[in-house]
């Protein structure tokens, strides 16, 4: 071996001990780092922490006001679907002029608890379609009847939400005693 290639104890102790600050050095950066991201990562749940807490303050605040409007809306629809009600009979005669499933619903609601006015417009509403089938079968006025029947919807339904009981004009009367049982 040369002794350029040999290395003694010392040469290789001078070789490595400039490095041995640095060493020092390193581990104090990596520890100021670590105390750092630490440090962060605290902040950062307390960020989390405080957002949440907003967050489910804001969802309680709207769930109260769900649950309230919601309370509103039911006593609202009670109040408006009350067979009992002093309007229930007009909602039953301008239900039972909404084509033939209103006029289903309306029996069944008038069946419920009778009302004057409601079965008024029940036989009404039968009475103006009836007719508006028999004319139809009429060759010449067949071609007006659905028109003629369509008036006699609407005027009979205008009566209806003005709770006033007109009859259809011409055979209104006769409805009403034909169709007694309704």
């Amino acid at each position: 071996m040369s002794d350029d290639k040999k290395f003694g104890k010392g040469e290789g102790e001078d070789a490595i001990n400039p490095l041995n600050p640095q060493k020092g050095d390193l581990k104090s950066d990596a520890s100021e780092a670590v105390n750092e991201g630490n440090d962060t990562a605290k902040d950062l749940e307390d960020k989390a922490k405080e957002k949440f807490e907003e967050a489910k303050e804001t969802a309680d605040d709207f769930a109260e006001k769900a649950k309230k409007t919601a309370n509103e809306f039911k006593e609202e629809a009670k109040q408006t679907f009350d067979n009992s009600g002093p309007d229930s009979g007009k909602m039953v005669a301008i239900i039972a002029h909404i084509t033939a499933i209103g006029w289903i619903v309306a029996l069944i609601m008038n069946s419920q608890n009778k009302t004057e006015l409601g079965s008024y417009y029940i036989r009404q509403t039968l009475g103006i379609w009836l007719l508006t089938i028999v004319l139809g079968l009429i060759p010449i006025i067949g071609c007006f009847a659905a028109l003629i029947g369509l008036v006699l919807i609407v005027m009979s339904l205008i009566n209806a939400a003005n709770d006033k009981m007109v009859p259809t004009v011409g055979l209104g009367h006769y409805f009403q005693d034909w169709f007694k049982g309704l």
